[in-house]
C-alpha cells in the first residue's frame, strides 16, 4: 500500500487558490446542491450554507425539511430555499445534473426518509459529492455502503464517524482500495487520498473543537468543488481555510470563547490571509 505524507502549508494554499475571473458572473462561480437539516437541525444547515456562500460559490440551492423553510430564508437569503415536503424528495423536481457539486449530511436525521434521500443522492452518482455527519451515520447502516459510492466522493468523519463506519479499517487503505478522498477531523486533520498521500493539515486550535465545526467544513468543500477545483485541491484547501478561520477568529475571541458561526465570519479574512491579487 503506497503511502506518502505531505503537510498542507501557507505556501501550498496560495498555490492552489484560483485568480477570480473579473467579468464572471454566477454562474461562472458554480451552483451548489446542500442537502440538509431535519426538523430542529435547522442550524446545521444555517452554518454550512452560510460557509459555502463565503467560499466563493456563485449559487447555492439547499434542499431541507419543510419546517426550516422560513428559519432559512432568513437566515441565509442568498441561497435558494427547496423544502422536503412530508419527507418526500422528488427526483422529478431535482435532477443532479444541473448542479457542480452536491453535499448532503449536516442535520439531516436518522429517519427513514433521511436515508431514503441519501440513497436517492449516492445512486445518481454525481461526481462531486461531499457526505458529512447524519450522512456517514445513515451510510454506516448500510451493508457494503463502499459499492454504493461514485468514485472520488469526499467522506469528512471525525474519529467515532468513521468507527461507525470502518470499525479499526485503516482511512488511507479504504481511500485507494475504493477511489475515496477521507477527511478524518480533529486536531492536525488528514486527508487520506486514492492516489495514497496523507495530506496533513497545519492550521486550527482547540477552540473548533465545538457543535457545528464539522458542518462549516462541509459548505466550504461544496463551494470549492463547485467552482471547478480539483477533488485534492478542494479538500487540501477546504482543510487549509477551515482552519485559518479559527486559528483568526481564536486569536480576537480566545479559543474558549469561539462558536462555529465565528469561523464561518473569518472566512474572509481567511481568503484574504492568502495576499493574492485578484
Amino acid at each position: 500500500m503506497k503511502q506518502d505524507y505531505a503537510h498542507i502549508e501557507l505556501a501550498d494554499a496560495k498555490a492552489m487558490l484560483k485568480v477570480r475571473d473579473p467579468e464572471g458572473h454566477k454562474g461562472t462561480f458554480g451552483h451548489g446542491l446542500l442537502v440538509a437539516g431535519c426538523k430542529g437541525m435547522a442550524g446545521a444547515a444555517i452554518l454550512s450554507a452560510r460557509a459555502a456562500l463565503r467560499s466563493g460559490m456563485g449559487k447555492l440551492t439547499v434542499h431541507t425539511d419543510e419546517f426550516n423553510l422560513p428559519i432559512m430564508q432568513v437566515a441565509v437569503p442568498e441561497a435558494v430555499i427547496e423544502p422536503i415536503t412530508n419527507g418526500q424528495w422528488s427526483m422529478v423536481n431535482y435532477q443532479l445534473s444541473m448542479f457542480d457539486a452536491v453535499a448532503i449530511g449536516p442535520g439531516l436525521g436518522r429517519s427513514d426518509e433521511a436515508r431514503n434521500l441519501l440513497l436517492n443522492v449516492v445512486q445518481t452518482h454525481p461526481q462531486r459529492l461531499v457526505i458529512d455527519a447524519d450522512g456517514l451515520n445513515l451510510l454506516a447502516q448500510m451493508e457494503e455502503w463502499t459499492a454504493l459510492l461514485p468514485r472520488n466522493a469526499v467522506l469528512t468523519p471525525h474519529p467515532k464517524e468513521w468507527e461507525r463506519l470502518a470499525g479499526n479499517g485503516n482511512a488511507l487503505e479504504y481511500a485507494q482500495r475504493y477511489s475515496l478522498y477521507i477527511i478524518l477531523k480533529g486536531h492536525a486533520t488528514r486527508i487520506y487520498t486514492p492516489q495514497g498521500t496523507v495530506f496533513v493539515n497545519t492550521t486550527g486550535n482547540s477552540g473548533m473543537a465545538t457543535a457545528g465545526s464539522g458542518d462549516v467544513l462541509t459548505g466550504i468543500l461544496l463551494s470549492l468543488l463547485a467552482q471547478g477545483y480539483s477533488h485534492e485541491e478542494a479538500c487540501r484547501l477546504g482543510v487549509w481555510l477551515h482552519g485559518k478561520a479559527g486559528d483568526i477568529a481564536a486569536a480576537e475571541l480566545t479559543p474558549q470563547g469561539m462558536i462555529a458561526s465565528d469561523i464561518v465570519e473569518h472566512l474572509p479574512k481567511a481568503f484574504k490571509s492568502l495576499n493574492i491579487e485578484q
